[in-house]
């Protein structure tokens, strides 16, 4: 379940506590937690529900001025069910501090050569990491598109690899775009001399696709 940037700003501001959603099977389930961008959001309960139950004081919860605004916004598929689905703002992404730092000590140098290791290991496109890295670090604000069109690769395929990036604190998502790091530029900056092209765990050189 995706949120936008403003219902996630008011689940953490404590402002939007509810979200309505029409689906043919529910997306998420209690006890879910959700990374958004304005933080962390646990799933509370998720109950299907008529439509017509929704009150104006609901929808005030889910972020909407009413009921009959609601219903108009709410999309999903026409012969779904609508749930109503309690949420709570757990606190701050932690990938947000991990990708602040612009220091990286012995011990975790090494992990996050060992974690880049692994993904280039399962890669069904070949050692990938180390080169992404240096092409997001080249290219501040590039989309997605425009990053996959330099490499002959597929837009989505790029931007889940990205994400994993991001996931290990080395890039930052932009409005438009990526750019690296600190802790992408510390780890880009300790590789040794003419190495930053090659696969996290050594050997020949690197490749995007």
């Amino acid at each position: 379940m995706l949120l936008t940037r403003l219902i996630a700003e008011g689940v953490a501001a404590g402002t939007v506590s509810l979200i309505f959603r029409r689906w043919a099977r529910p997306d998420v389930r209690a006890g879910d937690t959700l990374v958004t961008s304005a933080g962390v959001v646990a799933v509370e309960s998720i109950v299907a529900i008529d439509p017509a139950t929704i009150t104006d004081a609901d929808a005030r919860r889910a972020g909407s001025t009413s009921a009959a605004v609601l219903l108009a916004a709410l999309g999903g598929s026409p012969d779904g069910s609508t749930y109503r689905i309690e949420v709570r703002y757990v606190g701050p992404d932690p990938r947000v501090a991990l990708s602040a730092e612009d220091q990286l000590s012995p011990e975790q140098r090494a992990e996050v050569t060992a974690r880049l290791a692994r993904l280039d290991q399962h890669s069904t496109h070949g050692p990938w990491t180390h080169a992404l890295l240096r092409l997001v670090a080249a290219n501040p604000g590039r989309r997605a598109v425009e990053l996959a069109e330099q490499v002959g690769r597929d837009r989505d395929a790029v931007k889940r690899d990205i994400r994993k990036l991001k996931n290990l604190g080395l890039t930052h998502s932009l409005d438009v775009g990526y750019r690296i790091s600190p802790r992408g530029s510390a780890y880009l900056a300790g590789l040794p001399e003419g190495n930053q092209g090659e696969p996290a765990g050594g050997g020949g050189p690197s490749v995007i696709d």
